[in-house]
């Protein structure tokens, strides 16, 4: 904007911090990290759903919107986002930035309940900012069954994590779904892996790529 200083712009990230640090103080595992996902976390992100692909696109966790913003920016309509935010702070901040965006104030890993006004609807992928690491295994297979039950064939679930490993675990991938694990995010703070996940084709690859 004319006459924004240096100041000006560092202020919108100074307090999302803020309101993260307050949130993971608050509710730790829920929120599980101390910053916004980072503008080159937040595009490989959107990078990985295709817009040509018709259908809701469902983001967990958004947080202050980092990934909704990026996935904006890459062409989606935003009539086709839904939010599912369990924190009420960050719900009324997402619904004063990012209008026509539908916001829930609601527990994903309630998926169907969170959902339930969209019933039937077309949903083309779900983009997860979700702390799965700080959630037991059964609540992380929950979770993904649920966005697969409600997605079409072509649809895609995506999360990021700064584990090394497949946030989803092994056992629940095999025969399930197929995995992909994209390359390190240095630019992050800390450095994290984006994951996409498929309907496993019957290949087997989803067993070896989710090791």
């Amino acid at each position: 904007m004319p006459g924004q200083t240096h100041n000006d712009r560092r202020r919108p990230k100074l307090a999302d911090g803020a309101h993260f640090l307050k949130s993971l103080v608050a509710t730790p595992r829920l929120t599980g990290a101390v910053a916004p996902s980072g503008r080159a976390l937040a595009r490989a992100m959107a990078a990985s759903v295709d817009p040509g692909i018709p259908g809701l696109v469902v983001e967990l966790g958004p947080g202050t919107g980092p990934v909704t913003r990026a996935l904006i920016e890459r062409g989606f309509d935003r009539r086709r986002l839904v939010l599912v935010e369990y924190d009420p702070r960050f719900c009324r901040m997402l619904e004063s930035r990012f209008e026509r965006v539908r916001v829930i104030q609601g527990d994903a890993y309630d998926l169907p309940g969170a959902l339930g006004e969209f019933g039937g609807a077309d949903i083309a992928a779900v983009v997860s900012s979700l702390p799965l690491l700080n959630q037991p295994p059964h609540r992380r297979e929950g979770l993904i069954g649920d966005a697969f039950a409600m997605m079409g064939p072509e649809g895609v679930f995506v999360q990021f994590t700064y584990g090394l490993h497949s946030p989803i675990p092994h056992e629940a991938c095999a025969g399930r779904y197929a995995a992909h694990r994209g390359p390190a995010i240095w630019r992050n703070l800390p450095p994290a892996r984006v994951w996409t996940y498929r309907r496993d084709g019957g290949s087997g690859a989803s067993a070896r790529t989710a090791r």
